[in-house]
């Protein structure tokens, strides 16, 4: 399959970011709501999550179910962004603004996604 340079942007972001999940882990550690158990456990399966999810979409067979995983990941992690812009610690030292743009971030990035299950 023949994929345009934005489809491969998306699927090297979402590999790329996931790797960062291991490069550091502290991070991802620290941005992880207080109410979730296991933070590290939590932060290895996304960053897993994310890299399957990446290399799912270089597959016809497995683009659209990876679509879907995206956007259902894209909809729990909201939950790290809002904790984040509750949460002084979790900001780390984030702009605020930049901690709110980041919400309507996730929703057009869920709208990317979607858009290649009509392509």
């Amino acid at each position: 399959m023949n994929y345009p340079w934005h489809y491969l942007l998306m699927s090297s972001i979402y590999i790329l970011g996931g790797i960062m999940h291991f490069v550091f882990p502290r991070v991802y550690i620290r941005i992880m709501p207080g109410y979730l158990p296991n933070h590290k456990l939590l932060v290895a399966l996304s960053g897993i999550a994310e890299i399957v999810l990446g290399i799912g979409l270089l597959s016809a067979e497995l683009k659209d179910p990876a679509i879907y995983g995206i956007i259902l990941m894209l909809t729990i992690f909201l939950s790290v962004h809002f904790y984040m812009l509750s949460n002084e610690k979790a900001s780390a030292g984030i702009p605020r603004w930049i901690l709110i743009l980041r919400i309507p971030l996730q929703f057009l990035l869920m709208y990317w996604a979607y858009w290649y299950l009509q392509v």
